[in-house]
């Protein structure tokens, strides 16, 4: 089957950035789009930030000019890199991988936690 494995969260000050990883592990699967999730205590799962496979991006209007996606096709690996960050960023944040064939799978969530 595929893993993701993510990385990358913890806390951080207003104003600060963190960068957030996930690698998939290699299979049979062929990669669609990547994405990175978030969910607030309470609230549902929403989309951050997605990159398809031609590199084309999509972002959430809240994130938009402060979080930037990438993959790195070689290394099977997404990245989030989020500046300016805010006490609303505050979240568990997925990665979301999908496949044709398999659909999407999730990654574990990493904790990303904005506050003085």
């Amino acid at each position: 089957q595929v893993q993701l494995v993510e990385s990358g969260g913890g806390l951080v000050q207003p104003g600060g950035s963190l960068r957030l990883s996930c690698s998939v592990s290699k299979s049979r699967f062929t990669i669609t789009t990547m994405g990175w999730y978030r969910q607030a205590p309470g609230k549902k799962r929403d989309l951050v930030a997605v990159i398809l496979s031609g590199d084309t991006t999509n972002y959430a209007d809240s994130v938009k000019g402060r979080f930037t996606i990438s993959r790195d096709n070689a290394k099977n690996t997404v990245y989030l890199q989020m500046n300016s960050l805010n006490p609303e960023d505050t979240a568990v944040y997925y990665c979301g991988v999908d496949f044709i064939l398999l659909g999407r799978v999730w990654g574990q969530g990493t904790q990303v936690t904005v506050s003085s």
